[in-house]
């Protein structure tokens, strides 16, 4: 009687779930992870270094493409760089879903549906935008394809509790309440401009600088050169480009002294 039961209930929540409207549907079903929202990353004064943009990506549907051969053709003609053989391979698979090429432009989006291909579709996605640039990369960090965050503040982000959400398909792509860090971004700006100078004027093989209020400790600015684009991370896994200022090792050297000076004239033997 008891399995009866639990089965019944089962069997009764798929049925109210198999005939809800959609707009009621949504209110159960979680969101795709290429859709779930980031908070918006802001310095100290409200400016945005981090935000989420809306892009359009192509995907195949195999099952449904007539000829691969005159779809990879046409692809070509408004799409650079294609992959002929790979294309090919996967439209030709019989799968029901397969990417083609994320992040396109609304002009390649506009052409593609345009040569009106059978089996052929595209999707918006969430992607990561760095208004700065390089600015405070190492800060940051970066996020991968899915827009989960990999290093810097995006992973300690998702760390915090954002990752596990959607992992369990419990994000949402509603806005988030912003992430505010200590960086002033105009300190910011002027300290990697500063390295990158001195850098090429001593024709050094990196330089970095952290700049700390010296009451509360927090991090005003902090940046290492060579760095990269976030927007454009396909050099940020370089050996040459990693955060000097957080991963590298020293040898303290005549730092030490300032503490045997400080020793000396608490001491009071010099003056």
């Amino acid at each position: 009687g008891c399995f009866v039961a639990v089965y019944a209930v089962i069997g009764a929540r798929l049925v109210q779930y198999g005939i809800a409207d959609i707009e009621a549907g949504q209110s159960y079903s979680s969101v795709d992870r290429i859709m779930a929202a980031r908070p918006d990353l802001v310095d100290r004064n409200g400016a945005v270094l981090a935000s989420d943009i809306r892009v359009a990506s192509l995907f195949g549907e195999p099952r449904r493409v007539i000829d691969p051969d005159e779809a990879v053709e046409s692809l070509s003609s408004v799409l650079p760089n294609v992959d002929y053989k790979e294309w090919h391979r996967k439209l030709s698979s019989g799968a029901g879903f397969v990417w083609l090429r994320r992040e396109i432009t609304p002009k390649q989006q506009a052409e593609i549906m345009a040569l009106g291909i059978p089996g052929m579709g595209v999707r918006t996605e969430t992607r990561r935008f760095y208004p700065g640039g390089p600015t405070a990369a190492h800060i940051l960090g970066i996020v991968n394809i899915d827009n989960a965050g990999i290093s810097g503040i995006e992973k300690f982000i998702d760390d915090q509790g954002v990752g596990a959400l959607q992992d369990l398909g419990l994000d949402t792509a509603e806005a988030l309440p912003p992430v505010a860090l200590s960086i002033d971004n105009g300190v910011q700006h002027i300290v990697r401009d500063e390295l990158v100078q001195a850098m090429e004027r001593y024709s050094a093989i990196a330089a970095g600088c952290v700049v700390l209020n010296a009451k509360t400790g927090e991090v005003i600015a902090m940046s290492s050169v060579p760095d990269y684009d976030p927007n454009t991370p396909f050099h940020a896994a370089d050996k040459d480009r990693l955060n000097r200022m957080s991963a590298g090792t020293y040898e303290m050297g005549s730092t030490f002294k300032a503490f045997t000076t400080a020793m000396a004239l608490d001491s009071d033997k010099v003056n």
